[in-house]
């Protein structure tokens, strides 16, 4: 990091390598809580006695709330201050999870039911969906705010990166922390108090940015899961010169490009909830012992996701209307594999497959929309992006989950017969 710090200041002081890395934990604290409570929630629903269309649905209104809201923080955070904002979504996350913990803890000793339990966990949610969502594009603009433009994308890839290295470190940590007092509900409590170590860390280390200068912006991001490693829009957006009148999806320039992000986006987010419950049915787990194996499957998803993006797509260089493709067709058969696999050695590696083609999918649509307009509407598409990437976890959870109440395979089928479909549709109206 010596590279960020050494570019200059815009303002007062540089950005330093300890402010980088308080920067870096703020964004990696979110993405690994949420993605190691997608791990245990199925596990928490079936021992409570839930249906898991509604374990499912639980996360809906919060999904909701980020959407709307993270446009509105990231327009915010220069009015009110960087650190202010992040210090404002992070405490949202302590408190969401807090809340959210004490509900389940109190659902699986049965002091209360299982309605009422899920009923609070979607309103102690909200809490996430409404505030958590400041702190990316707080984070952004105060590094933006720190850094020469020569250095700047680099230094907000870099700090993107965390919400990738999010979803791999959520599940793996997960089941360390179902402890034998607090049992499933451990891992809520577990990152609550890292998170306010965080916290505490931010107010203490981070220097305050609401005097001098004030250059730079943040931008939204989606939703954080699996499905949600960088791609570029949102530093797409945190580096554009200036802010612009909102580009409609309609836009016939970039409308397949968008319609091809949603279609994945949406194939991945229905089975992506799905998958916690498949590995407890398929596998035969009792509830409190399946928390490990989910985790293992979902962190090869991850780690699948991460290496297409990371390792292959840099290398094989494809354009945007093959990553899409290609993508479609891989994690088509990636689900399928999922669907017929009987033991976790089998899921574990078509839902890496699965997740290996979304990696192409994502960027490719990213891309291709990027591309389809000329450089003074990148802030614009930006955010079109991150509206697509986000609203997919709005409707497909529910989707997914009410698909696999009629049958367990059903969803798996369902959505690799989409993606055949965007794949022969996308052959003919994107372009090359």
């Amino acid at each position: 990091m010596a590279s960020i710090a050494s570019n200059g200041a815009v303002g007062k002081a540089a950005l330093t390598n300890s402010h980088f890395v308080l920067l870096y934990c703020a964004m990696l604290v979110a993405s690994s809580g949420n993605t190691a409570l997608q791990s245990v929630m199925p596990a928490i629903g079936r021992e409570i006695g839930i249906e898991d269309f509604y374990v499912a649905v639980a996360y809906t209104w919060s999904a909701v709330l980020w959407v709307l809201l993270a446009p509105f923080w990231a327009e915010k955070s220069d009015h009110h201050g960087r650190k202010t904002l992040t210090m404002m979504g992070i405490s949202g996350f302590i408190l969401s999870m807090t809340l959210c913990g004490v509900a389940m803890f109190a659902g699986l000793h049965r002091w209360i039911g299982g309605g009422l339990t899920f009923g609070l966990f979607a309103i102690f949610r909200a809490i996430y969906g409404g505030l958590g969502c400041a702190t990316p594009s707080a984070t952004q603009a105060y590094l933006a705010s720190k850094t020469r433009r020569s250095g700047r994308v680099a230094a907000l890839s870099a700090l993107s990166s965390s919400f990738g290295l999010g979803t791999i470190i959520g599940p793996a940590v997960a089941p360390l922390f179902v402890l034998p007092v607090v049992g499933l509900a451990g891992p809520l409590f577990a990152f609550a108090a890292i998170a306010a170590a965080v916290f505490f860390a931010i107010v203490l280390w981070l220097p305050d940015d609401r005097s001098g200068r004030r250059l730079g912006h943040g931008a939204a991001m989606s939703y954080p899961s699996l499905a949600s490693p960088p791609t570029g829009a949102s530093v797409t957006a945190a580096t554009a010169p200036r802010r612009l009148k909102r580009l409609s999806w309609k836009d016939p320039r970039v409308r397949p490009w968008i319609l091809a992000g949603v279609v994945a986006g949406h194939a991945q987010a229905a089975t992506l909830t799905c998958i916690g419950f498949f590995v407890i049915d398929r596998l035969h787990l009792r509830a409190t012992a399946s928390e490990g194996p989910i985790a293992i499957v979902m962190m090869a998803g991850a780690v699948a996701t991460l290496g297409a993006q990371w390792g292959l797509i840099p290398r094989l260089r494809l354009n945007p209307r093959s990553l899409i493709l290609w993508g479609a067709l891989i994690a088509c058969a990636g689900l399928l594999g999922t669907m017929l696999s009987k033991d976790l050695y089998g899921i574990t590696i078509g839902f890496a497959v699965a997740s290996l083609g979304f990696g192409f999918t994502r960027p490719g649509f990213t891309a291709g929309a990027s591309l389809a307009v000329p450089l003074a509407e990148q802030g614009a598409i930006a955010g079109v992006i991150t509206s697509a990437n986000g609203i997919s976890y709005v409707l497909a959870p529910a989707a997914g989950i009410g698909l696999y109440g009629w049958n367990h395979d059903l969803p798996f089928a369902a959505f690799a017969l989409l993606l055949v479909v965007l794949a022969t549709v996308g052959s003919r109206r994107l372009a090359a």
